[in-house]
């Protein structure tokens, strides 16, 4: 079986190639892709797989953007760390969704799932309603039951003692050595259990943005933006970091356009 990974997260999709090995053995993972612009170059230029696991959330927008600009011609199963606004549109359109981080058991109730309905129809071919997705996840919607209850608050251990981080606080996290840390706005660093890729679903994104593979930040953490080289953009953070942040040319514009809002 032929498996295309989407994802963008380099932890996230050693992960998961893990637990469908373990799953199946003789499972093939054809290629890991980490944005919609090499997504849809990988499929203008290759034979569809038999099923592709779909992140939400790309470093380059919204994977739902690969649907609008190539054909899909395999089963999806999403990936996503927020559920509230994604179980309708999900249920009834992809093989199955999984919320992160995914269990093995999640995992193998999706494959047997996908592998009952091959035996059923022996090429599935994804029905996605783009409008009734697209709705969902804009929230164009007015009830209030609908609208995503972001993460407010983090809780972190500072020695013996577990304290309340307001997301007011949170100046930004980056990932290092398959850690990722919180830094406030007062310079204090704390260990988070959650993933870069998990955050920037929970996270409110009028307020924090994913700038790389590495950090995701507040807006008012934002202090100076450099171009860089190939339309690339060079951004400085408060507190300082000795780390470089290199925007991507391809989420430079989004970027600047989320600090003009």
């Amino acid at each position: 079986m032929n498996i295309l990974l989407i994802e963008d997260e380099y932890l996230a999709s050693e992960k998961l190639e893990a637990q469908l090995l373990r799953y199946d053995p003789t499972i093939q993972v054809v290629a890991t892709i980490d944005s919609i612009r090499n997504a849809v170059k990988w499929f203008e230029s290759n034979p569809a797989p038999d099923l592709a696991f779909l992140d939400i959330h790309l470093s380059d927008g919204n994977s739902f953007e690969i649907f609008q600009k190539v054909e899909v011609k395999c089963p999806i199963i999403f990936t996503t760390a927020y559920d509230e606004y994604a179980v309708k549109a999900f249920k009834v359109n992809s093989i199955d969704y999984l919320l992160k981080p995914i269990s093995n058991e999640d995992l193998g109730a999706a494959m047997d799932k996908f592998k009952a309905l091959r035996q059923s129809q022996p090429a599935p071919a994804p029905a996605l309603d783009m409008q009734q997705i697209m709705a969902l996840l804009n929230r164009n919607s007015n009830p209030v039951a609908d609208t995503p209850n972001y993460k407010t608050r983090f809780l972190v251990k500072t020695g013996q003692k577990i304290r309340s981080v307001s997301t007011d606080e949170i100046a930004y996290f980056y990932a290092e050595d398959k850690i990722v840390f919180l830094i406030t706005n007062a310079g204090q660093r704390f260990i988070t259990d959650y993933t870069l890729d998990t955050l920037q679903e929970l996270l409110d994104p009028e307020h924090f943005s994913r700038l790389n593979r590495q950090f995701i930040a507040h807006i008012h953490s934002i202090d100076e933006i450099h171009p860089y080289l190939k339309g690339r953009l060079k951004v400085y953070v408060k507190p300082v970091t000795d780390k470089e942040i290199i925007i991507s040319n391809e989420r430079a514009a989004a970027f600047k356009e989320w600090l003009g809002k």
